[in-house]
């Protein structure tokens, strides 16, 4: 008995952390749409959503079935067997979950959940048939195959669905408002808001009471009998309250998003808390049973299980506490919201996303498409479409990522048609759906234009993916799990949970340095006061330094690697060099920006930053042909260097690692009381490099070297030239912003051609 009583306790305990990450990764199906539209603040946001939860969790009683029978026959597995299936499911749960959140992936807690119950029970199921005798034809038998398979394709189906309608009603939306939605907010507004709170309250009255115990069954019946007279009397009642809201200068679209955030927040609640707390009260209900039945527990039939069981209404509250908390403070969650607003942003910027064959090809498909189809229509139509889709210019820095118009869309026509399927008793998935319709929204707003598109489509291809990778390691892991579990008993238990606490520590430690990079670059796309030219170049100083550090470091244990064929501190160079352009993409990405900044008579400053922007991306270049190219050589087996190639070699190294140290104290302290002797230095490295080269030149005409020796060793020098060009340019440039002389200036002017003036 304190076996299984220790598997309660654990479910309860992985019910809690399930909690958390589940509530990570659903954040972004009610979310994207205010925060991405700035409707308001971030705590007003969080506190409609909030309310919305919390309302939604006491609504969840009524929604526990499809844990306990909704894809096994619960009749055929004894006490034993649904313990391991309840334990498997979880565990599973909480590391793939965790794992999406991490990369800021939105996946469905729902899918993860049903095949994570699938995969378990068939692999319990299989271990029982063939310990039985029995073929593995059988299965059917235990599986709820048609329950299950209903699910799946509802699941899947709806993906095409939302992002159809999605964009289709976007589409027309935006030709009725146009970008400048607030001139025809008088009628337009007032009659398209009034339909949305129509839209948003039956969509509550459906969605939010269908798990309600305490509503009577006859009511829900009634509600879906007379939809069209209902949905009829809600258009008038809103419109009118629209109108009501407009002559008091309200917002009235405002008032649709948030209505839409907290009526997707209840049904989040009142739908999705099965997937995080279903299984451990299955489990606790089972071992109720099994107390109280003084069975075996190989011998006791979980029949009971096919029974209705309402939840206690304290623990619906405690789990809707703690999805309240953890949305308020999970960075995680906020790192999955961010994912799909930036997918649908109007704005260009970072895009967390490269482009693919198959999202090239899609949009070359669309545009030829479109070009094909914009001929057929009259002049004066294409005008007219032309100017509707006209984006407003923003003047404000760090505008909305798109406008309330969308925003509303988003959360309307979602909300309808999770309503419909509900009503239909159609099984999907809030996740899928609430996501494809922003992308469809997103598509016909043209957000998605030439310079982003194939970033965008191969970011939607690349979650899309991620949905099915999510059915596919659900199913796997929780069967792999079951496996072990049945096997080796309390030991399986022991290593499976070590390892989900090992793994998700990393995985924080993992996200909390992907956030402190993100948050440099949101910080600076964020400023949006004009400063000065100085002030912008001052910023980028600090990347500049930590760049000449990693590349000193690095290109002095290249050498010593080539030297040495050491593979082990190559690769190590290989990825510190890979973690350097990774964190480069702060300044390429935002540069841009920090341009627009600049204060429109500093045309110097423009420049300046330009410039600073051109030797990142250069130097790194080098320093990567170099580190690169060592690499290989290594890698590849091939003949190593003379032992005076590399004497040679670790002469210019040290030379090259004084003169990256120097330069980079110099950038850091502003310092330039030694800059001409600095300036002055390069020349006997220069010298040195031109005589290697000669000499190098000489041997190969004698044939004293092989030709890939040859190679990398020119290789090698050319470059290494160019670090120390790159290197006092940088110095060059803050001596010049610090000192207020133009770039353009003979001693400022930069040569690139392997040396300079």
């Amino acid at each position: 008995m304190e076996f299984y009583l220790i598997i309660v306790i654990l479910l309860f305990v992985l019910a809690i952390s399930d909690l958390v990450v589940g509530v990570s990764n659903d954040a972004v199906n009610f979310l994207n749409s205010a925060i991405g539209s700035k409707v308001a603040n971030w705590r007003t946001i969080m506190i409609v959503a909030s309310v919305g939860i919390v309302l939604g969790a006491t609504f969840a009683s009524g929604m526990m079935e499809v844990a306990r029978k909704g894809i096994f026959n619960p009749e055929y597995f004894v006490f034993a067997e649904v313990m391991v299936i309840f334990l498997s499911v979880m565990l599973t749960d909480i590391i793939l979950l965790d794992l999406f959140n991490t990369f800021g992936m939105p996946t469905s807690t729902t899918v993860s959940i049903v095949f994570e119950l699938l995969g378990a029970a068939v692999s319990v199921a299989a271990i029982k048939v063939m310990s039985n005798g029995q073929g593995l034809s059988e299965l059917s038998t235990y599986i709820n195959s048609e329950s299950a398979l209903k699910i799946i394709i509802g699941i899947f189906l709806s993906v095409g669905v939302a992002f159809t309608v999605g964009a289709l009603i976007q589409y027309f939306t935006r030709l009725l408002f146009t970008f400048n939605y607030e001139k025809k907010m008088k009628w337009v507004g007032i009659v398209w808001s009034g339909i949305a709170l129509a839209a948003l309250s039956y969509f509550l009255l459906i969605k939010g009471l269908k798990g309600a115990s305490f509503v009577p069954a006859a009511f829900k019946q009634w509600t879906v009998e007379n939809t069209f007279a209902l949905l009829l009397i809600a258009a008038v009642v809103m419109t009118v309250l629209s109108f009501v809201l407009h002559s008091l200068k309200v917002n009235v679209l405002r008032v649709v998003v948030l209505v839409g955030t907290f009526a997707l927040a209840m049904a989040f609640a009142g739908n999705d808390l099965v997937n995080f707390i279903g299984v451990p009260l299955a489990g606790f209900e089972s071992y109720t049973t099994w107390q109280a039945s003084g069975a075996e527990a190989n011998s006791l039939l979980m029949e009971s299980l096919a029974a209705k069981y309402p939840a206690k209404t304290y623990m619906l509250l405690i789990a809707g506490g703690i999805m309240v908390v953890t949305l308020w403070f999970s960075k995680k969650a906020r790192s999955v919201t961010e994912t799909e607003v930036n997918l649908g942003r109007q704005s260009e910027g970072l895009e967390r996303f490269d482009s693919n064959l198959l999202s090239r090809g899609i949009v070359r498909s669309v545009m030829s498409f479109f070009s094909t189809s914009s001929k057929k229509l009259p002049d004066v139509m294409k005008k007219r479409i032309q100017t509707a889709f006209e984006p407003k210019k923003e003047k404000k820095p760090n505008p909305p990522a798109f406008d309330l118009v969308r925003a509303s869309v988003n959360l309307t026509v979602a909300s309808i048609l999770i309503a419909i399927a509900t009503s239909m008793k159609l099984p999907l998935s809030t996740t899928y759906v609430s996501f494809m319709v922003a992308m469809g929204t997103s598509l016909s707003d043209r957000a998605w234009g030439r310079d982003s598109a194939v970033y965008r489509v191969a970011g939607v291809l690349n979650v899309i993916g991620g949905w099915f990778m999510t059915a596919f390691i659900a199913f796997t892991v929780a069967g792999v799990f079951a496996y072990l579990i049945t096997t080796f008993g309390g030991w399986a238990i022991a290593i499976i949970v070590a390892f989900a606490i090992f793994f998700i520590t990393n995985t924080f430690l993992l996200h909390r340095r992907r956030s402190k990079a993100q948050e440099k670059i949101v910080e600076a796309q964020s400023k949006g006061d004009r400063v000065s030219a100085k002030t912008i170049i001052d910023d980028t100083a600090k990347t500049v330094v930590d760049s000449l550090e990693s590349i000193r470091t690095a290109y002095w244990a290249s050498i010593e690697g080539l030297a040495n064929e050491d593979r082990k501190r190559l690769q190590e160079v290989k990825v510190a060099m890979k973690a350097l352009s990774v964190s480069n993409e702060e300044f390429k990405y935002t540069f841009h920006g920090s341009i627009r900044r600049i204060s429109e008579e500093m045309a110097e400053g423009s420049r300046s930053y330009l410039l600073a922007y051109d030797l990142e991306q250069d130097i790194i270049q080098s320093a990567t042909l170099i580190t690169d190219s060592i690499n290989s050589h290594v890698e590849d087996v091939l003949m190593p260097l003379s032992e005076g190639q590399v004497s040679e070699l670790k002469q210019i190294a040290e030379d090259v690692n004084a003169f990256l140290e120097k330069s980079a104290q110099m950038i850091r302290s502003r310092d330039y009381t030694n800059f001409n002797d600095l300036m002055q230095s390069r020349r006997p490295i220069f010298t040195k490099i031109d005589n290697l080269l000669a000499t190098q030149s000489q041997g190969i005409r004698e044939e004293s070297y092989s030709a890939r020796n040859s190679i990398l060793f020119f290789n090698i020098l050319l470059e290494t030239k160019d670090l120390i060009t790159d290197s006092a340019s940088f110095v060059k440039l803050y001596y010049a912003v610090d000192n207020e002389l133009s770039i353009d200036d003979p001693f400022i002017l930069v040569n690139r051609t392997h040396g300079e003036k």
